[in-house]
């Protein structure tokens, strides 16, 4: 009876098994190293499955829960991952920062960095750079203002797309597929998050006529953001840069032109022909 469910479970293939949703391993695939176990472990990390229990980690990896929890120990020790107060895991910093290393993250942080640095000079507010990472915002770097508002983005967070001023730029000119499957799943954050696709598509449709998109209170109370996005050389958005200041502190709008100078001044420095 292959492909059919069997008590709420369906067989994907002689090896592995989907219960609710999530491929499980067998006991039998269990990777036989310490090196392959860890990475295993790893590797249950998706977009999806960002934040997982122990019990999910073991049954993703098709690892053992007493050999998991020994594993996820380590690796929490050694920062590879953190747990939050829940209980669940997530990656955690040393990852991130290995994950910097690479050629794309570096490039782009080192190109950005100094206008960055001015714009948060000029302004004393914080300022972030972030990419589209699934279906969230990746903060590859963030500068601190002196002036600033307490914020969420530090490097290697993932924040909702729809919340952040970063996030509206990279869904403005997402993949419509993603865009599809992003406003279908709308979640409340604060009581001014944007959770009516309507509205949220109207945004984005202004995105991309105007060049920057904003927020106000819809990640953090008390603060709001405007950002604008950063190209290749094809003309592609592959960033955004972002900036945060405090709701009440001046008008948002009169913001946008600095920060847009700054967005065209980080890809005409990467592309010089752009």
């Amino acid at each position: 009876m292959s492909g059919h469910a069997v008590n709420g479970v369906l067989p994907l293939d002689g090896s592995s098994r989907k219960v609710g949703g999530r491929v499980v391993k067998p006991r039998s695939s269990t990777p036989r190293t310490v090196t392959s176990r860890a990475l295993a472990v790893l590797g249950t990390f998706t977009t999806e499955h960002a934040r997982q229990t122990l019990t999910e980690i073991s049954a993703g990896s098709g690892i053992p829960l007493s050999t998991a929890h020994r594993l996820v120990a380590e690796l929490v020790a050694w920062e590879g991952l953190s747990r939050g107060a829940d209980g669940r895991y997530e990656i955690g910093q040393r990852i991130w920062h290995l994950g910097a290393l690479a050629a794309v993250s570096r490039e782009l942080r080192e190109t950005a960095l100094p206008f960055m640095q001015d714009l948060s000079s000029t302004t004393g507010e914080n300022v972030h750079i972030a990419v589209l990472e699934g279906k969230t915002a990746l903060f590859v770097d963030r500068i601190s203002g002196r002036r600033a508002v307490p914020v969420v983005s530090r490097p290697g967070a993932r924040l909702p797309l729809h919340t952040t001023g970063v996030g509206k730029v990279l869904l403005a000119y997402a993949d419509p597929t993603l865009q599809r499957d992003c406003l279908t799943n709308l979640t409340r954050i604060t009581p001014h998050t944007i959770i009516d696709p309507r509205r949220l598509l109207k945004q984005l449709a202004e995105v991309r006529t105007r060049g920057y998109a904003t927020t106000s209170e819809e990640m953090t109370l008390g603060a709001s953001s405007i950002a604008a996005p950063i190209r290749d050389k094809d003309g592609r958005v592959i960033a955004a840069l972002g900036l945060v200041t405090s709701s009440h502190r001046r008008e948002l709008i009169r913001l946008a032109p600095a920060v847009q100078l700054a967005a065209q001044s980080i890809t005409r420095t990467a592309h010089p022909s752009v």
